[in-house]
């Protein structure tokens, strides 16, 4: 089995996609020639054709309301945002057009559209593009919010994603484009849409989170092992609705949580979270539910970025102070 990126498991789901359905189009902003400005969509136009991989003009809102349209005539569109930041030119399409088609049209006309973006900080991009805007995204009802966090499931969540007749935004965290690897079956399979996935069994606390989150709880949780704690590691993969019977169960067994993001405080989808958990785990607690977040700023600067941004050390803290508390 190849051990494949994300970023090259990405690539991988699309063509996939492209060979499976002749209805579907990948458009945006250099998605052609050039692959896109992470090359995720390199040697597609190529080998499908200017007609299904084409560039758009510096639009954001004119590539979300085309989708629209597309899908309205039976395609399966699968628009490129070339960071999730640039899409506040497109909500009018995003909160107004695409979630409600369905519900709209009675069910006779389809949103089956998946736009993918980057986002997330960790590797010095300039203003505006590291941006972590998915709790806004969460917030829209019709529209699903997938964020991988490992190959293995960019891929298979990717092309469920597309086969959803619900509209799905899908994020690919920066930082993990090209550090995570894993081994990628070859051919076309999908990994459940609104399904979250225990990476990591533990009996103390439970940590749970999203995109970087992830292998960075990964890590917190080996560190907090040597320190006798066992740590339960959550990761989402779809924040948008959330998978709450996995967060139930898993909290009714280690009796403590922590909620991870790299979006502000005030922002991401950890206080949402954070209230699930307390309505539905009640009597299941040992201690307050905590959070681990960037301060509620915007994101700074490129040379600031690490010391602004949620880290390893972060959790571990956040996390021996609920177990001790």
């Amino acid at each position: 089995m190849p051990v494949l990126t994300l970023a090259q498991a990405v690539s991988d789901g699309l063509k996939e996609a492209m060979q499976k359905y002749d209805n579907t189009l990948i458009f945006g902003e250099d998605v052609g020639k050039n692959g896109g400005v992470f090359r995720i969509t390199a040697g597609l136009q190529e080998e499908f054709g200017e007609d299904r991989v084409f560039d758009t003009p510096l639009a954001e809102s004119g590539i979300i309301h085309m989708s629209v349209g597309l899908a309205q005539e039976g395609f399966m569109p699968l628009p490129e945002i070339q960071f999730s930041g640039f899409i506040v030119e497109a909500m009018d399409a995003l909160i107004a057009q695409l979630p409600r088609q369905r519900y709209r049209s009675g069910g006779t006309r389809e949103a089956q559209v998946t736009i993918r973006a980057p986002y997330g900080g960790g590797v010095h991009t300039p203003e505006l593009h590291s941006d972590s805007l998915e709790g806004m995204f969460a917030q829209i009802p019709g529209l699903r919010v997938v964020i991988p966090s490992s190959a293995y499931d960019a891929k298979g969540l990717l092309l469920a994603s597309i086969e959803s007749k619900d509209p799905v935004f899908f994020l690919e965290h920066l930082r993990l484009y090209r550090t995570v690897k894993d081994e990628v079956p070859e051919g076309y399979y999908t990994v459940p849409l609104d399904k979250a996935n225990v990476v990591r069994e533990g009996s103390d606390v439970t940590l749970i989170g999203y995109g970087l989150m992830v292998p960075l709880a990964v890590q917190a949780a080996q560190a907090l092992a040597e320190k006798g704690i066992s740590a339960e590691v959550i990761d989402l993969r779809t924040i948008s609705p959330v998978d709450y019977e996995t967060i139930q169960a898993s909290v009714s067994k280690t009796h403590r949580a922590v909620v991870l993001q790299e979006a502000q405080r005030q922002a991401g989808t950890a206080g949402q979270i954070m209230s699930e958990i307390a309505e539905r785990n009640f009597m299941d607690l040992d201690a307050p539910v905590a959070r681990v977040t960037a301060p509620d700023t915007v994101f700074p600067f490129g040379m600031a970025e690490e010391l602004w941004m949620p880290n390893v050390d972060d959790i571990v803290a956040k996390a021996t102070e609920v177990v001790e508390f």
